[in-house]
């Protein structure tokens, strides 16, 4: 490896959010660390590491009883369709009773027991536009003042009332009685709220002191004089709150709480508000900005006793959300997907096969990149992994920089929407609408996106073919006489399969046949597979394989009555093949005529991580997996591929649990701060002003809707997504929910506000200063300009505004697949 090349293995692309994730040793202090601090630090820090070790290998019991649920449920389905009910029952398979309430609780418990070895990695979230441009003396002395302010206060209240709430569940032998048959008892799962909180609260004490050794000695004696009196204060503070009698002065701080201010509670809320925004952006850790704030103007605008109540049910109920419990198991088939190198493979395949075209290794990052954002929504994960592959050899190629970033860069983005998206799961609990119906929303603006991109790359091509140029003679493979009879007959039978695939999945052989849909898939793919290898077969199997489709085409009419401009596309395209493939009939064609070998490398690449995606995805989009079933099964099969691949080891997979749970803890922990935080807010009556407010100007429903999404814009360039939906997308749902817009109901009108929103998010990895992906980019790409990344991204930007656009003023992209799928 060259010295200016990048170690892939070096970065740290787990997740883009995490800013500031910590290099040093778990336990290490600088040397020049205040010496009584240095010991402190490193207990605190050993004793958060190996919480967070422990508890990441939860999730192989995560996994194994959600797989083992979808195995016991869809074997009896199977052999009840098949007629073999009795011997299913027999066997003891079936639907289980205590499954679905395991699995709440172990994914319940991941965050919250692990959100104190979160803050020791440096994983929670902040909003550094203005802190990153500060010096390290300022940072680290506005760092000291809100941890001892802000964090060290919110996270002892919340430790002891989470307390309080673990031991009522305790005492009382409270069961999961609302929700569940199975009515487990919840104090099991309810510890980890405390103990998480009390992790969270001890590792304050080691970044406190590593803010006081940042900011130098001269302010670190400051702080340290000023210290006594801060822990005197601080533990009369919280005796006075929770037992008043035993302190001097503990009654009058009681009475002082209970008096209500003068303030209107919704102004006190556009205080809360304004609050929030400041200390965001000074550029603490948000979560426990939300948490404190949540507390203080919880009790200042209603009382103590709501105000706890509100925060201990609204992180018990993020906790059992079984939506929510998808998000470590997608994130976690992501990474192991990752580790596994599939998508180089893939990559260099297609590479290859599109040698011959303009543009061929754009072309092969939109394919590779919309695959991979169907496998895992990590952003970061997906630029670096583009910029390694494609960017040396884009260089070579003399392709345009400024193209050839954005490209890397937009196709990167498509991880946030192309389900499963880790953001659309975070958004259906916020919208009320399901996790399924995003899904199902996102596909087409998904595919949108993807194709408009293809097609401005190309198009751009096609105008200057210098932007492109095709590859060098030596990059080219080796092929046959008859490579476009090769390309139309492989598209002709990933089709075949694609459709036999449906007619499996569907359902609608297994009442002639048991298991015929199964059956007829194994049957094909051997066919296929001996056509493959043979051209007599091969010969054979071609007509076949049209009039299957045209007979395809005609059911079709006769199911519905009249046959769409789809239809007919679509069997005109087979056709077209067909004649592509007409010179394997030819006589010089029984020497000549071979498939190249790059086409192993292809399906090498391309079928695993397809199947897997396929069968995840697909189970979620026809309704037969919930999206929690169907990333456990992705999982698992992502471990499997990894094994096949000889690329698993315990190690490597233990490191890939450990991204996992720092990622989850950073999401979900977030989630939880920010359900209490608008839990207080919304009681505060702040949101029903502002809708009040906004609808009293007589304004279009467009134009607010409008209005919002230009917002949600803005606000997309010096923050990340999880902030938006968690915090801003709240405060607006109120206005939104009581727009007119093209007569839509309700959930329809969330749904696809949802979808807009996860697109307008698109843009925030395009749209400077922030844009992480350019950062990302150049540390693969050294020798590429930053000045042309980001004229390069904002190309794009350009046109996800346009799909963006498409979408509001056809509301049917969004909506037409989630009503189709669901019978209306």
């Amino acid at each position: 490896m060259a010295a200016d090349e990048v170690n892939p293995d070096d970065l740290e692309i787990a997740d883009e959010l995490i800013a500031e994730r910590r290099s040093e040793a778990p336990g290490e202090t600088p040397e020049d660390m205040t010496s009584w601090q240095r010991p402190i630090t490193a207990v605190i820090d050993t004793v958060n590491y190996r919480a967070g070790q422990i508890i990441a290998l939860m999730m192989v019991p995560l996994i194994a009883v959600v797989v083992y649920e979808v195995f016991m449920r869809n074997s009896f389905a199977i052999l009840q369709d098949a007629g073999f009910e009795d011997f299913a029952r027999a066997l003891g398979l079936g639907p289980t009773l205590w499954v679905y309430d395991t699995s709440r609780m172990i994914a319940g418990m991941l965050f919250m027991a692990a959100a104190g070895y979160g803050l020791m990695r440096g994983v929670h979230i902040r909003a550094d536009f203005l802190y990153r441009n500060w010096t390290e003396k300022t940072q680290a002395t506005v760092d000291a003042t809100l941890y001892l302010l802000f964090f060290m206060p919110s996270m002892a209240l919340f430790t002891v009332v989470a307390s309080q709430f673990w031991w009522l569940a305790f005492t009382t032998g409270e069961t999961m009685a609302l929700d569940s048959a199975w009515q487990p008892i919840l104090w099991p799962a309810r510890i980890a709220m405390p103990i998480g909180g009390f992790l969270l609260f001890l590792q304050g004490i080691p970044e406190t002191f590593r803010a006081f050794h940042k900011m130098g000695n001269a302010r670190e004696r400051v702080f340290l004089r000023l210290l006594p009196i801060y822990v005197v204060v601080f533990v009369w503070l919280m005796l006075a709150i929770f037992v008043p009698d035993v302190v001097p002065g503990g009654e009058w701080f009681t009475e002082v709480m209970k008096a209500r201010p003068g303030l209107s509670k919704p102004t006190i809320g556009l205080i809360m508000l304004a609050t929030m925004l400041f200390v965001i952006f000074i550029g603490f850790p948000i979560s426990f900005t939300l948490i404190f704030l949540g507390f203080v103007f919880g009790i200042w605008g209603a009382n103590f006793k709501l105000t706890t109540l509100l925060m201990t049910l609204n992180t018990n109920s993020t906790m059992l959300n079984d939506q929510l419990m998808a998000v470590p198991l997608f994130v976690l088939m992501g990474i192991v997907m990752e580790a596994a190198g599939l998508m180089e493979r893939l990559f260099a395949s297609i590479q290859m096969i599109m040698a011959r075209v303009r543009g061929a290794l754009f072309i092969a990052v939109l394919i590779v990149s919309t695959i991979f954002a169907a496998a895992t929504g990590i952003v970061g994960a997906s630029v670096t992994l583009l910029g390694i592959m494609a960017g040396a050899t884009m260089s070579r190629s003399g392709y345009n920089v400024q193209l050839a970033a954005g490209t890397i860069t937009a196709g990167g983005t498509l991880g946030i929407l192309i389900p499963p998206s880790i953001m659309l799961i975070v958004m259906g609990p916020v919208l009320e609408v399901s996790t399924l119906d995003l899904f199902r929303g996102a596909f087409i603006p998904g595919a949108l996106l993807a194709s408009l991109y293809l097609l401005y790359t190309l198009g751009r091509c096609w105008l200057n073919p210098a932007l492109g140029p095709v590859l060098a003679e030596e990059d080219q493979p080796v092929t046959s006489r008859f490579y476009g009879a090769e390309v139309a007959l492989i598209c002709l039978g990933i089709l075949t399969l694609c459709r036999v695939f449906g007619l499996s999945l569907g359902g609608s052989l297994s009442g002639f046949v048991p298991f015929g849909g199964l059956l007829l898939l194994v049957a094909t793919l051997l066919v296929a597979h001996r056509a493959y290898r043979s051209l007599t077969v091969l010969r054979i199997v071609l007509p076949i394989a049209v009039l299957f489709h045209i007979a395809m085409v005609f059911a079709h009419i006769g199911a519905e009555g009249s046959l769409p401009i789809g239809s007919i596309i679509f069997a005109g395209f087979i056709v077209l093949l067909a004649v592509l493939a007409r010179p394997i009939y030819g006589r010089d064609a029984q020497e000549g005529f071979y498939f190249s070998q790059l086409w192993d490398e292809f399906f090498a690449g391309l079928m695993p991580p397809t199947i897997l995606i396929s069968f995840a995805l697909g189970s979620i989009l026809l309704g037969l997996a919930t999206p929690a079933e169907a990333a456990a099964m992705g999982a698992f099969g992502a471990i499997l591929l990894s094994l096949a691949y000889r690329k698993f080891t315990v190690p490597s997979f233990f490191d890939s649990l450990v991204k996992a749970l720092e990622i989850t803890v950073l999401i979900m922990f977030l989630v939880a701060a920010s359900n209490f935080f608008g839990a207080q807010f919304s009681s505060l009556g702040t949101p029903k002003m502002m809708t009040e407010i906004l609808l009293g100007l007589d304004l279009s429903p467009y134009l607010v809707l409008l209005l919002v999404m230009a917002l949600i814009f803005l606000l997309g360039w010096p923050l990340e997504w999880v902030p938006i939906v968690l915090i801003v997308v709240p405060i607006l749902l109120p206005t939104v929910e009581q727009l007119d817009i093209y007569g839509l109901e309700r959930y329809d009108l969330m749904v696809w506000f949802g979808i807009l929103v996860a697109v307008n998010l698109q843009t925030a990895w395009l749209s400077p200063p922030v844009a992480l992906s350019a950062y990302f980019l150049k540390g693969v790409v050294p020798n590429w300009d930053l000045k042309d990344i980001y004229l390069g991204m904002m190309q794009f930007m350009l046109v996800q505004l346009f799909g963006l656009v498409l979408l509001f003023l056809f509301p049917r992209l969004v909506l037409w697949l989630p009503a189709v799928m669901s019978g209306n």
